[in-house]
């Protein structure tokens, strides 16, 4: 890998990193490609190769599951090392082989838009989080959580976007990526809970009278109808204390922004409609759905 970030962008080897992050958004992303794919090419290189780290961060952790939680541990703390030695320039330790390929692209865009290198090894805590699963105790465990896995992803987001208005947007791009958040946890409650995994927080389960038993045998009771209205509310509260948000990023990346919002809205007002339908299976709008607030999206920019 060069190690003179601004020429990266130059070499054979960035543009195959550059690619993959891509064909691993394109395949993966399913909620954001549909907005990111809006940006301008730079931006929008930059948010692949973002979202193609965070997806091996995830892999990292989901699909080593038939290995020893140390060994899992270990590989997550090695991917730690591994990135901050690739922000650093210096070459790829003898830790990852066959390396990984998406390093080129990803260590362009972290110091082609300076983002903060401690965003990663939050997004990291969290997915050792995840991988020492405990349900969360209460709705302050619950945000904690939320800010790991997709707060700081805000915030790293529009750094490669630009913004103003500093730390205060910063803020509000944290309270969007938990709206995101807590919108994937109230969409996958079914699939959650056949991993025994419970993203509610155990007081408020216990205030409304749910019990995990409850959630694996997906009863819709009136205490499971009143515990997702309650969280349901919560993640509506974060998407309207962040709608600032729109205002305050650079002309030309803001309909990615504004389309990633509304599907993720979408899921959630879909949810709302019919809560119990999560102990069935996720909730999703289609394919056409989103291309269609796409396209609104990008028109509302141009106008």
């Amino acid at each position: 890998m060069s190690t003179t970030m601004l020429g990266v962008a130059q070499t054979p080897d960035f543009q195959a990193s550059s690619d993959y992050c891509r064909q691993v958004t394109r395949q993966q992303a399913r909620n954001f490609y549909y907005g990111l794919r809006l940006l301008p090419e730079s931006a929008k290189s930059s948010m692949f190769a973002l979202y193609a780290w965070m997806r091996r961060a995830d892999d990292l952790a989901d699909d080593s599951a038939d290995l020893p939680l140390a060994q899992r541990r270990e590989l997550l703390e090695q991917f730690r090392t591994l990135t901050h030695t690739a922000i650093s320039g210096h070459a790829q330790p003898a830790l990852e082989s066959p390396a990984w390929p998406g390093w080129a692209a990803f260590t362009h865009c972290v110091h082609r838009h300076a983002i903060t290198p401690a965003l990663f090894d939050d997004m990291i805590d969290g997915q050792q989080q995840d991988l020492e699963f405990h349900q969360p105790e209460n709705e302050a465990d619950l945000q904690q959580y939320c800010y790991r896995v997709a707060g700081v992803v805000g915030v790293a987001s529009i750094q490669i976007w630009g913004f103003t208005g500093g730390a205060e947007t910063e803020a509000l791009a944290v309270d969007r990526g938990m709206a995101f958040q807590l919108t994937n946890i109230l969409r996958d409650v079914k699939e959650d809970a056949g991993r025994n995994r419970i993203y509610f927080p155990k007081e408020q389960m216990l205030s409304y009278g749910v019990t995990s038993d409850d959630l694996m045998a997906g009863k819709a009771t009136a205490g499971f109808q009143a515990l997702m209205q309650h969280h349901i509310a919560l993640a509506e509260r974060l998407f309207a204390i962040s709608a600032p948000l729109d205002q305050r990023i650079t002309p030309g990346n803001v309909a990615a922004l504004t389309a990633m919002t509304a599907i993720y809205h979408g899921i959630l007002r879909k949810i709302a409609r019919h809560p119990q339908q999560v102990l069935r299976g996720r909730v999703r709008l289609g394919a056409v759905e989103k291309a269609w607030i796409a396209l609104r999206c990008r028109r509302a920019e141009k106008s």
